[in-house]
């Protein structure tokens, strides 16, 4: 593997760790209250732990939002070879 898929597999690996620190003391408090009878309490709760961890896995990747983000910053001459083209057609069409 290379350093940047290690690196990837790190940031991955931490970013589990810290949404499994929170979302792991929320699950077993909605496990308690499930057993005590509480199911809207506690199946809402459990709802809201799973979300913790899947959520920030699937779809707030921060690499992508970083690359999102730069590229809606740079002008569209410096964003990439296809946008360039394209920008460029627009422009000779005009």
């Amino acid at each position: 593997m290379s350093t940047n898929a290690w690196a990837s597999l790190i940031r991955s690996s931490i970013g589990l760790a810290a949404s499994l620190v929170f979302a792991l003391p929320l699950a077993n408090y909605a496990v308690l209250r499930l057993a005590a009878g509480e199911v809207a309490l506690g199946g809402g709760l459990l709802v809201v732990a799973i979300a913790m961890v899947v959520l920030p896995q699937y779809f707030l990747d921060p690499g992508r939002i970083l690359r999102g983000l730069i590229s809606g910053l740079l002008p569209r001459q410096l964003r990439g070879e296809e946008d360039a083209a394209g920008s460029e057609a627009d422009s000779i069409e005009k």
